[in-house]
């Protein structure tokens, strides 16, 4: 593949005929295709799709996840965009530690996708290409462990009106636990151990590996490294699934149509605070007053212009 290259993985996950389906994923994820390639000129053989329609060649488990963003980092070189998109429910989970809550994505067969996951990806992205990350998804904020807060937890006022059709886009972690006991017929509260049973190699570094082992993917950096998210809301508030009815469009989440809106109404570069700052705005208009976009990474990709190559390679 030639440098200078721009790399998507789009998963939108709408768990069809669940009692925890949501209906606007597979939009989103959708409409962020023809963005990246009307407007941010991504090849569209560089841009993977999974959604969990029944009929879909691959699926979006955890496993197939992994592996489509493994690979994406592996063909990366510098000068290179990376990008994931994922909209679908999230998750806090106890680490083993029992000290510390960390945030994570759930793929269509609940396969946990973790922090630690996402720091070990990011710590792989060669120097001088950026790994953007936008999850549309409950308590996201942090979901790149130890990643530098940049706009981080607000105080603005509890006071909304609930616009029509509005899912949080959360599964609670007991409900995750039962299911996964019901599999394991383990007798424990431990989330770790059911899903190292059922998905063995597959299931997050979180619970695979010794803590000896976790710490050095965790341990924070020094220096700023690649990683970039733009997450739906902070750890502690839950992404909207809406059907907001704006020129025809269908249901999606309320911050993926946002950062969409605002992409297409400003035609000219935006940071990546920018776009993160001009979405809390537009979902407060909308009256989303519980949910508030962050953005982590390190100071200089606070700054950069959202999906553009370096403009130099990284110290």
């Amino acid at each position: 593949m030639e440098k200078g290259k721009k790399m998507a993985l789009l998963v939108g996950c709408n768990y069809p005929k669940t009692p925890n389906e949501l209906r606007g994923c597979h939009n989103d994820v959708l409409a962020m295709h023809e963005v990246l390639v009307a407007q941010f000129g991504f090849d569209p053989n560089h841009v993977e799709l999974m959604i969990d329609k029944p009929g879909s060649l691959t699926m979006p488990t955890g496993a197939n996840i992994k592996k489509a963003l493994s690979r994406m980092i592996d063909q990366a070189e510098p000068g290179d965009v990376l990008f994931f998109h994922y909209s679908g429910h999230g998750t806090l989970i106890k680490a083993r530690n029992l000290s510390k809550i960390e945030e994570a994505i759930v793929p269509c067969d609940f396969n946990l996708i973790t922090s630690v996951d996402f720091r070990q990806l990011v710590n792989r992205v060669p120097k001088g290409a950026t790994f953007t990350i936008l999850s549309d998804s409950c308590h996201s904020g942090g979901l790149i462990d130890k990643e530098t807060e940049q706009i981080g937890p607000s105080s603005t006022p509890r006071n909304s009106i609930t616009p029509p059709f509005c899912k949080p886009k959360e599964i609670p972690f007991q409900s995750i636990l039962q299911y996964f006991t019901s599999l394991t017929s383990k007798i424990s509260t431990d989330i770790g151990a059911h899903l190292v049973e059922v998905f063995g190699s597959d299931a997050s570094l979180m619970f695979r590996l010794p803590l000896h082992e976790l710490e050095p993917i965790s341990t924070p950096y020094l220096k700023p490294d690649e990683g970039i998210l733009l997450s739906g809301c902070q750890a502690n508030e839950t992404s909207a699934d809406v059907e907001i009815m704006t020129n025809g469009r269908k249901p999606c989440g309320a911050f993926s149509n946002t950062v969409q809106m605002v992409l297409k109404k400003n035609s000219g570069p935006l940071s990546n605070r920018e776009i993160v700052l001009m979405a809390r705005k537009i979902l407060i208009m909308q009256h989303f007053n519980n949910q508030h976009p962050c953005l982590y990474c390190s100071d200089e990709n606070a700054e950069a212009i959202f999906l553009s190559p370096p403009q130099k390679p990284s110290p």
